[in-house]
């Protein structure tokens, strides 16, 4: 039989050092039967998390999220195949379930905010309380690129957690993560912030972490990341594990930056990120010596949109970009993830190489302008969509498409299985990078039509009838 210690020599030994200092320090601990530890030391009790944790756990919740995947069959799509052997006329459909976790933020409307991936193409989502009980869910808005995502549940009787200001972090603060690893139940786990502002890793939108080495796992994600004042400054997003469970490296995103795009999605359902209207590309040793740089040293600017804050400012193609605000930038990375995580209108100085020389040059941020359209102008299957074009610099995993911001209810586009928060990539195994790129190839093929779509962290097919 497996046995589970209580204690490990770890813990053991730091509250020995705990008893220690205090015996120097001249206070004595109240008598304690041998081998256990004091309850008392001179007649005050041991610093505990209980009563922090009292008040902040009412406001974590888990989160379960169903979503119904069309099974894609070649034969049950041929309307002969079905004919000549009786099969029904219907799709097949599989349900795949997430477990995630939350935070109420907002006790009298009944919002609660975790990560985008936890709800991403959700067509049902149940959120348990602490107390026990289980609500339906509706999402106010998501944002794939920062992955925070808004959902509401009935007002009642619902406990908030308040925000801290992030920006105030320090390294070696106290930190304790809160959710539902495995769904085993709401658990706590404590820890320090590791370190701050951490980007450049793959596959996760704009990036500015708080790392931790409080223990997060799965099911964590969208839970609380809170100070020792019960103040909400991270929401737990991600794990760097090469097994899949917990190394001590967990990254949450900062109370701030869920914030801001929180404000938004409650407010218009969609998130507008900062833009200086430009693209740029990592600086490969290959590249490297035309532009006389070292490799990895910046980031190249490739194009610049006409009438950008960028081309107001005079930044140029084959300008090579060194720091942003005096943060070194690099690659393209760094460059587009410190502009999507600035709020619009934010100034920033730029430090340039252009022909060996080093410019400085300040731009304001302006609203990330992208191309949009309604699904029907695309191509009539697509109708009750609205679609707009993803910039491969600014997105996750460096996927160009065509982004599904919204999908009307009962639409012929919610009927072929597409939903808010996809990135088409494709059609029928071609790449897309722009809906001209999409319109066209739709065109090409009026009938069999098969879509590569990026679903949150999961590559799908969703096939167009």
């Amino acid at each position: 039989m497996r046995k589970f210690h209580l204690l490990n020599p770890i813990l053991c030994a730091a509250l020995a050092v705990v008893v220690a200092t205090l015996l120097v320090a001249g206070v004595r601990p109240a008598t304690c039967a041998a081998g256990t530890l004091p309850i008392a030391v001179d007649g005050q009790p041991l610093p505990s998390l209980a009563p922090m944790l009292a008040r902040v756990m009412p406001a974590v919740v888990n989160i379960n999220s169903r979503t119904r995947v069309r099974v894609r069959n070649p034969l049950m799509e041929d309307p002969f195949f079905r004919q000549f052997f009786g099969m029904p006329d219907m799709p097949r459909e599989r349900i795949e379930q997430s477990l995630g976790s939350g935070v109420i933020i907002d006790a009298a409307k009944g919002y609660v905010l975790t990560n985008n991936h936890v709800i991403a193409g959700a067509d049902d989502i149940a959120v348990t309380l602490h107390d026990g009980r289980t609500l339906k869910a509706q999402v106010v808005g998501t944002d794939p690129d920062t992955d925070i995502a808004v959902i509401r549940i009935p007002a009642e009787n619902l406990h908030a957690l308040p925000l801290a200001d992030s920006s105030q972090l320090r390294v070696g603060d106290f930190v304790v993560a809160l959710g539902d690893p495995f769904g085993l139940g709401q658990t706590v786990t404590s820890g320090i912030v590791s370190a701050l502002n951490r980007s450049g890793l793959r596959g996760l939108g704009f990036q500015n972490f708080i790392q931790t080495d409080a223990s997060i796992n799965p099911g964590n994600s969208g839970g609380a990341l809170v100070n020792l004042r019960g103040e909400l400054v991270g929401v737990n997003s991600a794990i760097y594990s090469p097994s899949g469970g917990n190394v001590g490296i967990g990254f949450a995103i900062p109370a701030n930056m869920a914030s801001q795009v929180m404000r938004q999605l409650i407010a218009t359902g969609t998130v507008a990120h900062g833009s200086l209207g430009l693209q740029a590309q990592d600086i490969t040793p290959d590249i490297a010596p035309a532009l006389g740089v070292d490799a990895g040293s910046g980031a190249v600017i490739t194009r610049v949109r006409s009438g950008s804050p960028a081309a107001a400012a005079g930044v140029a193609p084959g300008d090579v970009v060194t720091a942003l605000d005096g943060k070194p930038v690099r690659g393209a990375g760094d460059l587009m993830n410190a502009q999507g995580i600035l709020p619009i209108g934010s100034q920033v100085t730029l430090d340039v190489l252009r022909a060996g020389k080093l410019l400085q040059v300040k731009a304001r941020l302006d609203m990330d302008k992208v191309a949009s359209a309604e699904g029907g102008n695309v191509d009539a299957r697509l109708r009750g969509a609205q679609l707009s074009e993803a910039d491969p610099n600014a997105r996750r995993d460096g996927l160009a498409g065509v982004r599904v911001d919204r999908v009307a209810g009962g639409s012929r586009a919610q009927d072929n299985g597409l939903k808010p928060g996809d990135l088409i990539v494709g059609v029928n195994q071609a790449d897309i990078a722009s809906l001209g790129d999409l319109r066209g190839l739709l065109a090409r093929y009026p009938r069999q039509v098969l879509l590569s779509v990026v679903r949150g962290r999961d590559a799908v097919f969703v096939p167009l009838r």
